[in-house]
């Protein structure tokens, strides 16, 4: 992500967007963390000191389309706190970086279940 200004030029690496993401979506109600997209990736971020896994972020002809995928509480409405979790992340990307995003796809992984009595 660029934009060009009169006195030079802003690059916003899509690593930047995801680590935005990440505290977003670790902030709403009923996320417990997030998920890999898949075990070669789960692997890989497993591995490395890398703390933005579940958030895939796309920059395309200047729009912003962000994927996360999350594991949520047992006993809260998915629907819900997935809704919460979409308009989270995108007013925390547009107010950070003042560029609309397109679309926020949330993926529920799983269910964790927290309190056991």
């Amino acid at each position: 992500m660029s934009e060009d200004a009169s006195r030079g030029r802003i690059d916003v690496s899509p690593m930047a967007i995801a680590s935005i993401v990440n505290d977003a979506i670790l902030s709403c109600y009923g996320v417990v963390g997030t998920a890999s997209k898949d075990l070669p990736t789960g692997i890989a971020t497993a591995l490395s000191a890398e703390r933005k896994r579940g958030v895939e972020v796309r920059v395309k002809d200047g729009e912003i389309a962000i994927d996360v995928y999350v594991i949520l509480e047992y006993g809260t409405r998915i629907a819900v706190v997935a809704r919460s979790v979409m308009n989270v992340v995108k007013f925390s990307v547009e107010r950070a970086l003042g560029i609309p995003v397109a679309e926020v796809n949330v993926h529920v992984d799983g269910l964790r279940v927290s309190n056991v009595d």
